[in-house]
């Protein structure tokens, strides 16, 4: 099973597409994002050259031993349960939680994407005010096939996965530089552990250990 990247549409100040939807239309007050498209790969707009790097595709970690039925947890019911209190703060400090007008996802890849809006059991969490800076989050509980399904499909569509801390954990990272020259970093990671799968995209918003600090948390 393959995955691809949609082709968004290019906004007014927004040089390429990535892989993630264009900058404001992720972020901003009532931009929804659009269905993919069968694009295989993730193509600039005609209007400019940005120069971007992206993450090499490597092979798909075979399911870590420890990923099984016995470290399985229940979904958490509050955002603030997903994080350390050191966490929490810093987080508390770039933005608020869960703006209502912030409509980015945090995956554009399509068959994730179109997991992660099946109806599986998931909470969403986004930090920041709508503007050219954000995070979205969503925790959600899979079974051991669709785990397996969504590794390989984020390997296939160009992340670089690894085993690390008893998870399967992919990422893509991309920047690209806008029509006013800014430089524009968008990241997707992805970690799979026993019956959860945690998926979060950025668009310029620092993240080090983001993911990390969920794991350790829901874990304990």
């Amino acid at each position: 099973m393959s995955t691809t990247f949609r082709r968004p549409r290019s906004p007014r100040r927004v040089a390429a597409g990535a892989a993630a939807a264009s900058v404001i239309c992720l972020v901003m007050v009532g931009c929804q994002p659009e269905p993919p498209s069968p694009s295989a790969s993730v193509t600039p707009t005609p209007s400019a050259s940005p120069t971007a790097s992206a993450s090499p595709t490597v092979a798909t970690p075979a399911p870590t031993e420890s990923a099984q039925a016995g470290e399985d947890i229940e979904l958490p019911t509050g955002c603030e349960q997903l994080y350390s209190s050191g966490m929490l703060a810093s987080l508390q400090q770039k933005g608020p939680l869960n703006d209502p007008g912030v409509t980015m996802t945090s995956t554009q890849a399509v068959d994730a994407l179109e997991l992660l809006t099946s109806g599986i059991p998931t909470i969403r969490c986004t930090w920041g005010a709508p503007s050219e800076t954000g995070l979205a989050t969503n925790v959600s509980i899979v079974d051991a096939a669709q785990s397996a399904a969504i590794a390989t499909a984020l390997a296939n569509a160009g992340f670089a996965c690894e085993s690390r801390d008893a998870a399967t954990v992919c990422r893509y990272t991309q920047t690209m530089v806008d029509l006013d020259d800014d430089l524009v970093e968008l990241t997707e990671t992805h970690a799979l552990r026993a019956n959860v799968w945690v998926s979060t995209a950025t668009i310029n918003f620092g993240s080090e250990g983001y993911t990390e600090d969920i794991m350790a948390t829901l874990w304990g």
